[in-house]
C-alpha cells in the first residue's frame, strides 16, 4: 500500500511539473505521438496482411495445397485463384488425404447491372462444403448442400456476405428467398455469413458465393471451364485430421505428386511440355493466416516501412532524452538540495521517471488515435476504385500489445538515462556550480552529444532512403512506355446478355468498333485483346524456319488502327487492314525486341515465324507484315520484351466481349455518356466498363508511390527532429558556456570568431553523425534494392545529396544560437547570480 501511495504521489508531482511547462509537454507528447502512431499504423497493416489469423474456426488446422514454386505449367490462367484445373480438383477429392475436409474456390467478379455501365460484386465460386469446412455458421439461413454443387447445377443458390446484405438489401430481414442478379441470371439467396468473415484471401473480400457447378451456367457455351484440362481457375485448402501436422500432410502430397501429374496431364501438352509438367511437385503449407497476392506484393515494403518508423521513433526518443537532460541540468541544484536533506536516490529517480511515464502514456494514447486514421488512410491510398481490396485493421491483442510495448520502451529510452544522470552528481559539486551547473569541459563528449550524433546518423539513413524511393518513382514516371498514355480510355463491352448467336460474334465486334469510331469527340478507336499495363498476359513458344530453337514471345490481338490510336510508331511495313480476315493467310506485326531476338535485329518484314500449337495440331505459321517500336506490356518496371501482334479478326473464336481503346479529348463524364448511348443503340443489354489509362498506369505504380510518399514523409520528420535536437544542444552549450563566451568577448574576441566557435561545435557533432550515418545508409540500403527502379542502393549522388541537404539544414539551425552568442554583452554574461 505504501508503494502504491508513493507511486501516486510521484505521478501527481510529475503532472504538476508538466503543467508548469506546457510547451515542453506539448512538444514531447506530439513527438512521441507521431512516432508511436506511425509505428502502430504500419504494424496494423503488417498484422492484417501477414500475422492475423483467418476469422474461422481453428484456423491453425488449415493447410493450403499448391504447386511448388518454379513449377512448369501452361494453359489459360483466368483468375487470381488459378492454381488447379477442374480435373485436378476432382482427382484430389478421390485420394487418401490428410484432411477431414477439402475445399475449392475461385474468385470472380460478377456484374450486378442488367445493362449500361457495370456494377461489380466480388464473387466466389465455392465447393458445397466451403463454409462447413471453415466452420463459418451463417447468421441468417444456411450454407450450401451437396445437392447444390453437382454437375448440371439445375437451380444454384447464393450465399451473401454480411456487408453485401447491408449495402444491397439494407439488412432486410426477409432477404432469404429473395434473389441477387449476377451476369443477368437470378440466384435465390439462402444464407448470410457473419460480419467478420471475408473469405480466405487476405486483401480481398467476397460479396456473393455460388457453387462451383454454376460456372458452366454462367459461360456462353454452357460448359464452362470444367470442360477443359488446361484451364486453370481453382484454389484448394484443407482442414487437417486430428493428429496430423502440416509437415506430415506436405510429405503425403509430395508422395502423391507423380500420380497426380500423370492423371491430370492436360491433353493439349506436347511431349516436351508434358515432360516438364510431370516433374512438378505439390506442397501443403500452413494457411492459418490465409492466402494472399497482396501479401506477396506488399509484405517486404511493409516490413521495411516498419523498420523506418522504428528509426523515427528512436530519433524522437533521443530528442526527448536530450530535452529531459537539459531540464535535469537546470534542476541540478534542486535535486542536490533534496539529496542533501535526505531524499533517497531511488525516490528521486522514481519521481523523474513518473514524469517520463506521463509523457509516454500521453504519446501512446495520441499515437493509437493517430494510427487508426493513418492506417485507414493507407488502405484508401492503396485501394483502386471497385478493386475489392479489403483489410481489417480493427485493434486486436497484437496491435494493443505492440502499442503498449512501444509506450513502455519509449518511457525507458528517453526517461531512464536523464533520471540516473541527474541523481548521480554529488550534492556538494552541484551546490558549488550554482545555478549555472557544471562546467562544459567535462561534458565535451557527453550523453547529449552522443544522442545528437545518433539522431543525425539515423536521420541521414532515412533521408537517403527517402531520396532513393523518390528518385525511383521519378524514373518510373519518366519511362516512355512506347505508347500514348494521356487521352486514352478503355471501354470494355460485354454483350453476353444480348444473346447473339455465337457465329455472329465476329460481326458484332466489327459493328461495335464502327460505333465507337463514330462517337462524336473520339479521334480514333481500335479493339485490343489485352490492354497494356493491365497485368494480364499471353505468351507462346515461337521459332523461325532458319532457327528451330523455341523461345518465348508475348502476344496480343489488335484490330486495324490500334497503333495509330495508341500513338505507337510503325517503323516498317503496314498496319492490319480489311485484307486480314479469318480466311486469309495469318499475319503479324512485331516489335523491335522480337526482331532482335528472332532475326538478329534485321528488318523482319516479309519473314516467317511459327508458333507452337497444341498436341496433335500443326504449328501456326505467321508472315510478318509490320514492325513497331518497343512498348511495355504488363507493367512499367519490366524490360522491353518480344511482342507479336496478331490480327484480331483472324482469331477463330471471338467471345461475347470486346475491349476498345479510344483516343479522345472529351471530358470523361461526357465520353462515358455518349459511348453508353451508342452501345445501347446496338442492344440495351450490353454492359460497359471504362478504364482511364493514366489511372491504370498509376495503379501499377501504387507500391512505388506508397514507398516514395511514406519514406519521404518519415525522412522529413526525422530530419526535422534531428535538426531540433542539434539546435537544442547548441543552444544549451551556449547557455552553459555563457561566462566563457562573455570573457572571450571582453578580451577582444570578434563576433565572427564567436560564431565560428559555436558552429565548430555543431559541425563536429554533425560530422560524426554524417560519417556514421553514411556507413549505415550503405549497409542498410541493400534491404531496399529489390524495390528500386533505375537506382542502386549505394547511389553516390543520392548519398551526397542527402548529406549536403541535412548538413545545410542542421548548420542553418545552429546559426541562431551562434548569432545570439555573438551578440552577448560581456558584463551581463560575467555578472554572478
Amino acid at each position: 500500500m505504501h508503494l502504491l501511495h508513493a507511486v501516486w504521489q510521484d505521478l501527481r508531482y510529475g503532472a504538476r511539473q508538466l503543467r508548469l511547462n506546457p510547451a515542453f509537454a506539448a512538444v514531447a507528447v506530439l513527438s512521441l505521438g507521431l512516432g508511436i502512431g506511425a509505428n502502430t499504423a504500419i504494424f496494423e497493416l503488417v498484422n492484417a496482411v501477414r500475422l492475423r489469423s483467418l476469422p474461422v474456426e481453428k484456423p491453425e488446422e488449415l493447410v493450403t495445397i499448391d504447386f511448388r514454386k518454379g513449377s512448369h505449367r501452361s494453359g489459360n490462367f483466368s483468375t487470381r485463384s488459378a492454381r488447379f484445373t477442374w480435373k485436378q480438383w476432382q482427382w484430389m477429392q478421390t485420394q487418401p488425404q490428410a484432411f477431414s475436409g477439402l475445399i475449392a474456390w475461385s474468385a470472380q467478379r460478377f456484374n450486378l447491372a442488367v445493362g449500361g455501365e457495370v456494377r461489380w460484386a466480388e464473387g466466389l465460386y465455392v465447393s458445397a462444403n466451403y463454409f462447413q469446412v471453415l466452420g463459418v455458421q451463417p447468421v441468417l439461413g444456411r450454407a450450401f448442400t451437396d445437392a447444390e454443387d453437382r454437375p448440371g447445377c439445375g437451380a444454384p443458390t447464393a450465399v451473401i456476405s454480411y456487408g453485401f446484405w447491408q449495402r444491397e438489401f439494407a439488412a432486410a430481414g426477409d432477404v432469404l428467398g429473395r434473389t441477387v442478379t449476377l451476369e443477368g441470371r437470378a440466384f435465390p439467396i439462402v444464407g448470410v455469413t457473419p460480419p467478420g468473415f471475408f473469405g480466405v484471401e487476405v486483401g480481398n473480400r467476397y460479396d456473393v458465393a455460388i457453387p462451383l457447378c454454376a460456372d458452366g451456367l454462367m459461360s456462353q457455351d454452357g460448359r464452362g471451364r470444367a470442360a477443359s484440362t488446361s484451364k486453370w481457375w481453382l484454389s484448394a485448402m484443407g482442414r487437417l485430421k486430428l493428429g496430423w501436422t502440416a509437415q506430415r500432410a506436405d510429405a503425403q502430397w509430395q508422395a502423391l505428386s507423380p500420380a497426380f501429374m500423370q492423371a491430370t496431364l492436360p491433353e493439349s501438352y506436347r511431349p516436351e511440355t508434358a515432360r516438364d509438367f510431370l516433374k512438378n511437385k505439390l506442397e501443403a503449407t500452413p494457411a492459418a493466416n490465409g492466402v494472399s497476392g497482396l501479401r506477396r506484393q506488399y509484405e517486404e515494403p511493409l516490413w521495411l516501412l516498419l523498420a523506418t518508423t522504428g528509426l523515427v521513433l528512436l530519433i524522437a526518443c533521443a530528442n526527448l532524452a536530450n530535452l529531459l537532460l537539459a531540464r535535469a541540468s537546470v534542476r541540478e541544484r534542486e535535486i542536490a538540495v533534496r539529496q542533501a536533506i535526505g531524499a533517497s536516490r531511488s525516490r528521486l529517480i522514481g519521481q523523474l521517471m513518473a514524469e517520463s511515464l506521463l509523457i509516454a502514456v500521453g504519446g501512446t494514447v495520441l499515437g493509437a488515435a493517430l494510427a487508426q486514421g493513418l492506417s485507414r488512410g493507407l488502405i484508401a491510398f492503396l485501394s483502386e476504385p471497385n478493386g475489392g481490396m479489403f483489410l481489417g485493421v480493427d485493434l486486436d491483442w497484437r496491435v494493443l500489445g505492440f502499442t503498449a510495448v512501444i509506450g513502455v520502451a519509449t518511457c525507458l529510452l528517453f526517461g531512464l538515462a536523464p533520471a540516473i544522470r541527474a541523481t548521480r552528481i554529488a550534492p556538494a559539486a552541484a551546490m558549488r556550480a550554482g545555478g549555472r551547473g557544471l562546467t562544459s569541459g567535462r561534458e565535451r563528449f557527453s550523453l547529449r552529444r552522443a544522442l545528437v550524433v545518433a539522431q543525425v546518423a539515423l536521420s541521414l539513413v532515412l533521408l537517403v532512403g527517402a531520396l532513393l524511393f523518390i528518385g525511383s518513382l521519378r524514373k518510373l514516371l519518366a519511362v516512355d512506355p512506347g505508347f500514348r498514355v494521356q487521352g486514352i480510355v478503355q471501354a470494355d463491352l460485354d454483350f453476353r446478355r444480348a444473346h447473339y448467336p455465337k457465329e455472329r460474334n465476329s460481326g458484332v465486334h466489327r459493328e461495335l468498333l464502327e460505333r465507337m469510331r463514330a462517337v462524336p469527340g473520339v479521334a480514333s478507336a481500335a479493339e485490343v485483346g489485352i490492354m497494356p499495363l493491365s497485368g494480364s498476359g499471353w505468351n507462346d513458344m515461337c521459332y523461325t524456319e532458319a532457327d528451330t530453337k523455341k523461345q518465348v514471345s508475348m502476344f496480343n490481338a489488335v484490330s486495324p488502327g490500334y497503333f495509330q490510336t495508341m500513338g505507337t510508331t510503325l517503323l516498317g511495313g503496314r498496319d492490319f487492314d480489311e485484307r486480314d480476315t479469318l480466311g486469309s493467310p495469318r499475319v503479324a506485326i512485331v516489335n523491335e525486341a522480337f526482331s532482335k531476338r528472332f532475326f538478329g535485329g534485321a528488318n523482319p518484314v516479309g519473314r516467317i515465324f511459327l508458333v507452337e500449337g497444341n498436341a496433335g495440331e500443326p504449328d501456326d505459321r505467321y508472315q510478318i507484315v509490320g514492325l513497331v517500336r518497343n512498348t511495355k506490356y504488363r507493367e512499367v518496371r519490366e524490360d522491353f520484351s518480344p511482342i507479336s501482334y496478331v490480327a484480331l479478326h483472324q482469331l477463330k473464336d471471338l467471345d461475347a466481349g470486346a475491349s476498345f481503346v479510344l483516343r479522345t479529348a472529351l471530358p470523361f463524364a461526357e465520353l462515358s455518356r455518349v459511348v453508353k448511348t451508342s452501345a445501347a443503340a446496338a442492344s440495351p443489354a450490353i454492359s460497359i466498363e471504362f478504364t482511364v489509362l493514366t489511372k491504370q498506369l498509376n495503379a501499377t505504380l501504387m507500391r512505388d508511390r506508397l514507398m516514395a510518399t511514406l519514406a519521404g514523409a518519415f525522412g522529413v520528420l526525422a530530419g526535422v527532429l534531428a535538426t531540433i535536437g542539434l539546435y537544442g544542444v547548441i543552444a544549451y552549450m551556449v547557455a552553459r558556456r555563457r561566462n566563457e563566451i562573455g570573457l572571450r568577448v571582453a578580451l577582444g574576441a570578434g563576433r565572427t570568431g564567436v560564431i565560428g566557435l559555436v558552429l565548430r561545435e555543431a559541425a563536429m557533432l554533425l560530422g560524426f553523425g554524417l560519417l556514421i550515418g553514411g556507413g549505415l545508409a550503405l549497409w542498410t540500403g541493400r534491404a531496399a534494392a529489390s524495390l528500386l527502379f533505375g537506382l542502386k542502393p549505394n547511389d553516390a549522388a543520392t548519398l551526397a545529396g542527402a548529406t549536403v541537404l541535412l548538413a545545410i539544414v542542421a548548420l542553418a539551425a545552429s546559426y541562431g544560437p551562434a548569432r545570439r552568442a555573438a551578440k552577448m554583452e560581456p558584463m551581463q554574461a560575467l555578472r554572478e547570480d
